[in-house]
């Protein structure tokens, strides 16, 4: 008896072997978005000859990773579009304007990850952007640049990622017309992100 009891008992712990791998688990953790480390930039071409930048100054958001293997699981960032700022305040009142962001109606900007793939050590990152109530995939190419300590305890991560969109893909049609040829404003704005995150407790 006391042998079918040994048998019966090895047969459960391989059982539970079987479904806990032996080593260390991969352990997906939330980090929180540090506005005060983190950058939103965008570019966009002006009067043809050149380009004006601008960037955001109020945000959250985190990520869902673990940063031993790698693995993603979340990306979501919120945005306040009257936030903008591009040290011009006359030219950011006309983008906080129906021209362009319409914040009013529209006072939020969010991007949430769909999907990603690891091109060496690249990410490619598609994503739903809505912008202006009209939501539409962007891609994000990024780098993982690891993690560190601060000399408060604080564990923090850090990435950096650039990507582009059609500002006329979320109803933002509005142009002038140059006499010398061309237009005021240019249709693709650039993305670039620098972004520092703190590891959040876990629950």
């Amino acid at each position: 008896m006391k042998t079918r009891t040994n048998w019966m008992q090895a047969i459960v712990i391989a059982g539970l072997l079987g479904c806990f791998p032996l080593g260390v688990e991969a352990e997906t953790a939330r980090w929180d978005i540090d506005p005060d480390h983190s950058i939103i930039e965008f570019r966009v071409v002006h009067m043809v000859v050149s380009k004006t930048s601008g960037r955001f100054l109020n945000y959250h958001g985190f990520v869902e990773l673990d940063p031993d293997t790698k693995a993603w699981k979340a990306i979501e960032a919120t945005i306040n579009a009257d936030s903008i700022n591009t040290n011009h305040e006359k030219r950011d009142q006309h983008l906080r304007s129906a021209d362009f962001l319409d914040v009013k109606q529209f006072p939020t900007i969010t991007y949430k990850m769909k999907n990603y793939q690891k091109e060496g050590d690249t990410y490619k990152v598609v994503g739903n952007l809505t912008l202006r109530g009209v939501t539409k995939e962007v891609t994000l190419m990024g780098t993982f640049n690891g993690i560190a300590k601060d000399p408060w305890g604080n564990t923090r991560a850090g990435f950096t990622a650039d990507g582009t969109l059609n500002r006329k893909d979320f109803g933002m049609i509005w142009n002038k017309a140059l006499d010398t040829g061309g237009l005021v404003v240019g249709d693709e704005v650039q993305i670039h992100l620098d972004i520092e995150c703190i590891k959040a407790p876990k629950p």
